[in-house]
């Protein structure tokens, strides 16, 4: 598939349903559903190095989610909307994320860069940590 054949309206349509995916992943704990490239990188404010230093690979989801895997048990997701990036080249999606242990909502804007097999190959999550660290 080429980016270049799709109309814009089927762009934004598989942009939103990976967003959506990712989402629903989350919310089933079922993190092999996620929709990513084996080549993914994420980059997270509690990574070792923060927001600036990716973790990628074949296998960042299991090195970043699955140890995660507890505190997302019976996660309740609120998906506020989704911003295009003009160039339909990827999206961010603004939600709100419930846990229960420890009991707070993170608000997110996570930013995916989708390849044209709607696959994520770069993610960037965006909230404040202080809510679970603090």
């Amino acid at each position: 598939m080429n980016l270049e054949s799709l109309s814009a309206a089927t762009r934004v349509a598989q942009l939103k349903k990976v967003a959506e995916d990712y989402f629903e992943s989350l919310r089933n704990a079922k993190f092999e559903t996620i929709p990513c490239a084996e080549t993914a990188s994420i980059r997270t404010p509690f990574d070792p190095g923060g927001v600036l230093v990716p973790t990628s690979g074949k296998d960042v989801y299991e090195k970043w989610w699955l140890p995660l895997g507890p505190a997302l048990k019976d996660i309740t997701v609120n998906i506020l909307g989704h911003y295009i990036q003009e160039d339909l080249s990827g999206i961010i999606s603004e939600a709100e994320i419930s846990l229960r242990a420890p009991a707070v909502t993170l608000r997110v804007a996570d930013r995916f860069t989708v390849n044209e097999e709607s696959r994520i190959i770069e993610q960037e999550n965006h909230f404040d940590p202080r809510a679970v660290t603090g």
